[in-house]
């Protein structure tokens, strides 16, 4: 059961901040609505200290389990698929790299403080579930071509 976050638009912050920051104590987070960019999320500073000492300890958990208890492993392939359904579509050799992968980067992640990694570690490796569910996409994806198509331009736009 999650406590949904109020939302505002950042003018009601500017204009009326003491009336909008009370609303901090009714709620865990505050959505910032923002036209001229991206949204926020207002917390406080202990409430996010909160979220990232939880967040480190599941990270640390998961890792040592993965680590030290025998068959972890197995267990953890049995339940990726309840936390990520794609992960369905993996060829085993995939989703065992997955799991990997996802526990050391959660690990690392944890070890700075910045869970970015891990997004798009996840992002990624949905993207290969994705081409190993569309059987077309996997063969124009995984055939050999057997051309060379030249050297790739500098995405940049510099020599």
């Amino acid at each position: 059961m999650s406590i949904e976050s109020a939302a505002v638009n950042f003018s009601e912050l500017v204009n009326k901040n003491k009336q909008t920051l009370a609303r901090l104590q009714e709620s865990p987070r505050l959505l910032l609505h923002r036209r001229d960019g991206e949204d926020l999320v207002l917390t406080t500073a202990a409430r996010a200290e909160q979220d990232r000492t939880v967040v480190s300890a599941a990270t640390r958990m998961l890792a040592a389990m993965a680590r030290r208890e025998p068959g972890s492993m197995e267990l953890l392939l049995d339940i990726l698929p309840d936390a990520f359904p794609w992960v369905r579509f993996l060829p085993e050799p995939e989703l065992h790299a997955f799991a990997v992968e996802l526990v050391d980067t959660m690990r690392a992640a944890d070890s700075i403080g910045n869970s970015a990694s891990v997004a798009q570690l996840l992002i990624a490796w949905q993207h290969t579930a994705e081409v190993y569910s569309d059987p077309e996409l996997l063969a124009a994806l995984t055939q050999d071509h057997g051309e060379d198509y030249g050297p790739v331009p500098d995405p940049r736009g510099t020599a």
